[in-house]
Protein backbone atom coordinates (compact mmCIF):
# COMPACT_ATOMS: atom_id res chain seq x y z
CA UNK A 1 0.00 0.00 0.00
CA UNK A 2 1.35 2.99 -0.69
CA UNK A 3 2.00 5.95 2.00
CA UNK A 4 -0.46 8.52 2.51
CA UNK A 5 -0.07 11.81 0.88
CA UNK A 6 0.88 14.60 3.11
CA UNK A 7 -1.79 17.20 4.35
CA UNK A 8 -1.42 20.81 4.22
CA UNK A 9 -3.94 23.83 5.14
CA UNK A 10 -4.14 27.29 5.19
CA UNK A 11 -6.22 28.62 8.25
CA UNK A 12 -6.93 32.25 7.77
CA UNK A 13 -9.50 34.46 10.45
CA UNK A 14 -12.93 35.43 8.89
CA UNK A 15 -12.16 39.07 11.10
CA UNK A 16 -11.71 41.28 7.74
CA UNK A 17 -10.71 41.03 3.91
CA UNK A 18 -8.12 38.87 2.67
CA UNK A 19 -4.64 40.87 1.80
CA UNK A 20 -1.65 40.04 -0.20
CA UNK A 21 0.10 38.52 3.14
CA UNK A 22 -2.86 35.87 2.91
CA UNK A 23 -2.58 35.77 -0.97
CA UNK A 24 1.64 34.98 -0.59
CA UNK A 25 0.98 32.15 2.41
CA UNK A 26 -2.33 30.53 0.79
CA UNK A 27 -0.26 30.37 -2.68
CA UNK A 28 3.02 28.94 -0.55
CA UNK A 29 1.14 26.54 0.89
CA UNK A 30 -0.76 25.60 -2.50
CA UNK A 31 2.83 25.46 -4.38
CA UNK A 32 3.99 22.94 -1.70
CA UNK A 33 1.64 20.88 -1.66
CA UNK A 34 1.77 20.58 -4.91
CA UNK A 35 5.20 20.05 -5.09
CA UNK A 36 4.99 17.36 -2.35
CA UNK A 37 1.73 15.69 -3.55
CA UNK A 38 -0.07 16.32 -1.10
CA UNK A 39 -3.50 17.39 -0.50
CA UNK A 40 -4.86 20.68 0.52
CA UNK A 41 -7.32 21.66 2.95
CA UNK A 42 -9.26 24.89 4.14
CA UNK A 43 -9.73 26.12 7.78
CA UNK A 44 -12.12 28.72 9.11
CA UNK A 45 -10.23 30.06 12.30
CA UNK A 46 -13.32 32.08 14.15
CA UNK A 47 -13.25 31.29 17.39
CA UNK A 48 -13.21 35.09 18.24
CA UNK A 49 -16.99 35.54 17.82
CA UNK A 50 -17.08 39.09 18.54
CA UNK A 51 -14.86 39.75 15.74
CA UNK A 52 -15.37 37.18 13.14
CA UNK A 53 -18.73 37.40 10.82
CA UNK A 54 -19.85 34.96 8.36
CA UNK A 55 -19.78 37.84 5.45
CA UNK A 56 -15.82 37.54 6.04
CA UNK A 57 -16.10 33.98 5.46
CA UNK A 58 -17.55 34.08 2.26
CA UNK A 59 -15.10 36.61 1.35
CA UNK A 60 -12.55 34.12 1.89
CA UNK A 61 -13.56 31.91 -0.04
CA UNK A 62 -13.91 34.47 -3.03
CA UNK A 63 -10.88 35.62 -2.63
CA UNK A 64 -9.74 32.10 -2.65
CA UNK A 65 -11.63 31.11 -5.96
CA UNK A 66 -10.91 34.01 -7.85
CA UNK A 67 -7.25 33.58 -6.99
CA UNK A 68 -7.35 30.18 -8.79
CA UNK A 69 -6.64 28.05 -5.83
CA UNK A 70 -7.81 24.44 -5.09
CA UNK A 71 -9.32 23.39 -2.16
CA UNK A 72 -10.36 19.97 -1.01
CA UNK A 73 -14.36 20.37 -0.83
CA UNK A 74 -15.65 21.92 2.30
CA UNK A 75 -13.87 22.99 5.44
CA UNK A 76 -13.42 22.82 9.24
CA UNK A 77 -14.59 25.81 11.46
CA UNK A 78 -13.42 26.30 14.52
CA UNK A 79 -16.66 27.73 16.35
CA UNK A 80 -18.46 24.14 15.25
CA UNK A 81 -16.03 22.20 17.57
CA UNK A 82 -15.95 24.08 20.88
CA UNK A 83 -16.65 20.56 22.39
CA UNK A 84 -13.15 19.52 20.77
CA UNK A 85 -10.98 22.47 22.75
CA UNK A 86 -13.12 21.82 25.87
CA UNK A 87 -12.12 18.41 25.76
CA UNK A 88 -8.13 19.40 25.14
CA UNK A 89 -8.40 21.67 28.31
CA UNK A 90 -10.17 18.89 30.84
CA UNK A 91 -7.45 16.76 29.88
CA UNK A 92 -4.74 19.44 30.70
CA UNK A 93 -6.76 20.35 34.17
CA UNK A 94 -7.12 16.67 35.57
CA UNK A 95 -3.50 16.61 35.16
CA UNK A 96 -2.86 19.48 36.98
CA UNK A 97 -1.30 21.75 34.35
CA UNK A 98 -4.11 24.39 33.94
CA UNK A 99 -5.29 26.99 36.56
CA UNK A 100 -7.90 29.78 36.70
CA UNK A 101 -6.68 33.35 36.93
CA UNK A 102 -8.64 36.09 37.77
CA UNK A 103 -6.80 39.20 37.26
CA UNK A 104 -7.70 42.08 35.69
CA UNK A 105 -4.56 43.46 32.91
CA UNK A 106 -4.57 46.77 35.34
CA UNK A 107 -3.60 44.19 38.29
CA UNK A 108 -1.07 42.46 36.29
CA UNK A 109 0.22 45.68 35.38
CA UNK A 110 0.49 46.96 39.16
CA UNK A 111 1.94 43.66 39.71
CA UNK A 112 4.99 43.84 37.37
CA UNK A 113 5.43 47.97 38.26
CA UNK A 114 5.77 46.70 42.09
CA UNK A 115 8.54 44.12 41.54
CA UNK A 116 10.30 46.08 38.90
CA UNK A 117 10.42 49.40 41.20
CA UNK A 118 11.59 46.86 44.18
CA UNK A 119 14.22 44.57 42.19
CA UNK A 120 15.27 47.47 39.79
CA UNK A 121 15.34 45.30 36.66
CA UNK A 122 12.78 45.42 34.05
CA UNK A 123 10.25 42.37 34.17
CA UNK A 124 10.29 39.94 31.71
CA UNK A 125 8.31 39.67 28.43
CA UNK A 126 7.05 37.29 26.15
CA UNK A 127 8.25 37.01 22.46
CA UNK A 128 4.94 39.41 21.76
CA UNK A 129 6.70 41.72 23.84
CA UNK A 130 3.61 41.20 27.09
CA UNK A 131 5.04 40.87 30.60
CA UNK A 132 4.80 37.63 32.08
CA UNK A 133 2.19 36.52 33.92
CA UNK A 134 3.60 37.12 38.15
CA UNK A 135 1.76 34.16 39.38
CA UNK A 136 -0.83 36.02 41.24
CA UNK A 137 -3.26 33.37 41.27
CA UNK A 138 -1.67 30.59 40.94
CA UNK A 139 -1.39 29.31 44.39
CA UNK A 140 -4.65 30.63 45.17
CA UNK A 141 -7.02 28.05 47.14
CA UNK A 142 -8.83 25.44 45.14
CA UNK A 143 -11.64 25.86 47.27
CA UNK A 144 -11.47 29.89 46.85
CA UNK A 145 -11.09 29.54 43.07
CA UNK A 146 -14.01 27.40 42.68
CA UNK A 147 -16.37 29.64 44.82
CA UNK A 148 -15.15 32.87 42.66
CA UNK A 149 -15.84 30.79 39.18
CA UNK A 150 -19.52 29.57 41.09
CA UNK A 151 -19.92 33.41 41.65
CA UNK A 152 -19.69 34.31 38.19
CA UNK A 153 -16.35 35.72 38.62
CA UNK A 154 -14.74 36.55 35.25
CA UNK A 155 -11.33 34.98 35.07
CA UNK A 156 -9.20 32.83 32.34
CA UNK A 157 -7.27 29.34 32.39
CA UNK A 158 -4.02 29.64 32.60
CA UNK A 159 -1.25 27.10 31.28
CA UNK A 160 1.30 26.40 34.26
CA UNK A 161 4.09 26.42 32.42
CA UNK A 162 6.94 25.34 34.74
CA UNK A 163 4.52 21.96 35.62
CA UNK A 164 3.66 21.37 32.11
CA UNK A 165 7.84 21.43 31.27
CA UNK A 166 8.02 19.00 33.53
CA UNK A 167 5.16 16.87 32.58
CA UNK A 168 6.68 16.68 28.95
CA UNK A 169 9.35 15.29 30.81
CA UNK A 170 12.31 15.72 27.68
CA UNK A 171 13.68 17.97 25.24
CA UNK A 172 11.11 19.35 22.75
CA UNK A 173 11.57 19.51 19.00
CA UNK A 174 10.35 19.90 15.80
CA UNK A 175 11.33 19.85 11.78
CA UNK A 176 11.44 22.27 9.00
CA UNK A 177 11.06 21.78 5.57
CA UNK A 178 11.82 23.49 2.59
CA UNK A 179 10.96 23.43 -0.34
CA UNK A 180 13.05 20.47 -1.30
CA UNK A 181 12.10 18.50 1.54
CA UNK A 182 15.86 19.11 3.28
CA UNK A 183 14.90 20.50 6.95
CA UNK A 184 16.73 20.80 10.33
CA UNK A 185 15.41 20.22 13.71
CA UNK A 186 14.34 23.24 15.95
CA UNK A 187 14.64 22.94 20.14
CA UNK A 188 11.63 24.43 21.57
CA UNK A 189 11.88 26.57 24.35
CA UNK A 190 8.15 27.28 25.20
CA UNK A 191 9.43 28.90 28.78
CA UNK A 192 9.69 32.13 27.32
CA UNK A 193 5.78 32.21 26.97
CA UNK A 194 5.11 31.90 30.58
CA UNK A 195 1.88 30.90 32.09
CA UNK A 196 -0.03 31.86 28.62
CA UNK A 197 -3.66 31.96 28.90
CA UNK A 198 -5.28 29.20 26.76
CA UNK A 199 -9.22 30.10 27.63
CA UNK A 200 -11.57 32.97 28.39
CA UNK A 201 -14.77 33.19 29.16
CA UNK A 202 -15.87 35.02 25.84
CA UNK A 203 -14.02 32.92 23.81
CA UNK A 204 -13.36 28.94 25.77
CA UNK A 205 -10.11 28.36 23.74
CA UNK A 206 -6.94 30.28 22.60
CA UNK A 207 -5.14 29.89 19.06
CA UNK A 208 -1.94 27.72 20.68
CA UNK A 209 -4.63 25.15 21.37
CA UNK A 210 -7.08 25.51 19.14
CA UNK A 211 -4.44 24.82 16.17
CA UNK A 212 -3.03 22.11 17.54
CA UNK A 213 -6.36 19.92 18.23
CA UNK A 214 -7.06 20.94 14.81
CA UNK A 215 -4.63 20.03 12.88
CA UNK A 216 -4.38 16.73 14.70
CA UNK A 217 -7.90 16.30 13.88
CA UNK A 218 -7.51 16.70 10.29
CA UNK A 219 -4.39 15.11 9.90
CA UNK A 220 -2.28 17.94 9.01
CA UNK A 221 1.27 16.69 8.19
CA UNK A 222 3.14 19.84 6.95
CA UNK A 223 2.35 23.35 8.30
CA UNK A 224 3.01 26.30 6.54
CA UNK A 225 2.63 29.63 7.62
CA UNK A 226 4.77 33.07 8.28
CA UNK A 227 7.34 33.64 10.64
CA UNK A 228 5.27 35.96 12.98
CA UNK A 229 4.49 32.67 14.42
CA UNK A 230 7.43 30.74 14.25
CA UNK A 231 8.03 31.67 17.79
CA UNK A 232 4.83 30.24 18.90
CA UNK A 233 5.51 26.89 17.67
CA UNK A 234 7.22 26.33 20.61
CA UNK A 235 3.84 26.38 22.72
CA UNK A 236 2.72 24.54 20.08
CA UNK A 237 4.86 21.46 20.62
CA UNK A 238 4.70 21.52 24.05
CA UNK A 239 0.85 21.14 24.18
CA UNK A 240 1.30 18.34 21.48
CA UNK A 241 3.12 16.79 23.25
CA UNK A 242 1.23 16.94 26.29
CA UNK A 243 -2.15 15.76 24.58
CA UNK A 244 -0.44 13.23 22.89
CA UNK A 245 -0.98 14.55 19.64
CA UNK A 246 1.44 14.59 16.65
CA UNK A 247 3.31 17.52 15.85
CA UNK A 248 3.87 18.21 12.12
CA UNK A 249 6.81 19.30 9.74
CA UNK A 250 6.76 23.08 9.65
CA UNK A 251 7.53 25.47 7.00
CA UNK A 252 7.99 29.28 7.77
CA UNK A 253 7.15 31.78 4.61
CA UNK A 254 9.07 34.92 4.37
CA UNK A 255 6.13 38.46 5.89
CA UNK A 256 5.16 41.11 3.28
CA UNK A 257 5.69 44.85 4.60
CA UNK A 258 4.18 47.67 3.97
CA UNK A 259 5.24 51.19 2.93
CA UNK A 260 5.40 51.96 6.83
CA UNK A 261 7.90 48.75 7.36
CA UNK A 262 4.89 46.69 9.35
CA UNK A 263 3.48 43.42 8.02
CA UNK A 264 0.57 43.56 5.78
CA UNK A 265 -2.36 43.40 8.35
CA UNK A 266 -6.22 43.91 8.86
CA UNK A 267 -5.45 46.18 11.69
CA UNK A 268 -3.77 48.30 9.63
CA UNK A 269 -6.34 48.51 6.77
CA UNK A 270 -3.86 46.72 4.62
CA UNK A 271 -5.03 47.23 0.71
CA UNK A 272 -7.64 43.89 0.41
CA UNK A 273 -7.62 41.27 -2.45
CA UNK A 274 -11.34 42.78 -2.94
CA UNK A 275 -9.78 46.09 -3.14
CA UNK A 276 -6.90 44.96 -5.72
CA UNK A 277 -10.20 42.58 -7.85
CA UNK A 278 -12.51 45.76 -7.78
CA UNK A 279 -9.18 47.72 -9.56
CA UNK A 280 -9.31 45.62 -12.68
CA UNK A 281 -6.12 43.52 -11.24
CA UNK A 282 -6.21 39.76 -12.19
CA UNK A 283 -4.84 36.94 -10.42
CA UNK A 284 -2.01 35.83 -12.65
CA UNK A 285 -0.52 39.50 -11.35
CA UNK A 286 -0.90 38.91 -7.99
CA UNK A 287 0.86 35.93 -8.64
CA UNK A 288 3.28 37.27 -10.28
CA UNK A 289 4.09 40.14 -7.89
CA UNK A 290 4.62 37.44 -4.84
CA UNK A 291 6.67 35.29 -7.25
CA UNK A 292 4.28 32.68 -8.15
CA UNK A 293 4.18 32.89 -12.09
Amino acid sequence: MPPAPPVFRFAPSPNGRLHLGHALSALTNEALASRFGGRLLLRIEDIDLTRCRPEFIAGIETDLEWLGIRFEPGFRQQSRHFDDYAEALMNLRRRGLIYPCFCSRQEIRTAVAACEAETGRAWPTDPDGAPLYPGLCKRLDPDEAARRIAAGEPHVLRLDMAAAIAAAGRSLRYEVFGAEDIGHVVRVEPERWGDLVLARKDVPTSYHLAVIVDDARQGVTHVVRGRDLEVATDVHVLLQNLLELPTPLYHFHRLLLGDDGQKLAKSRASRSLAAFRADGITPAEIRRQLGFA
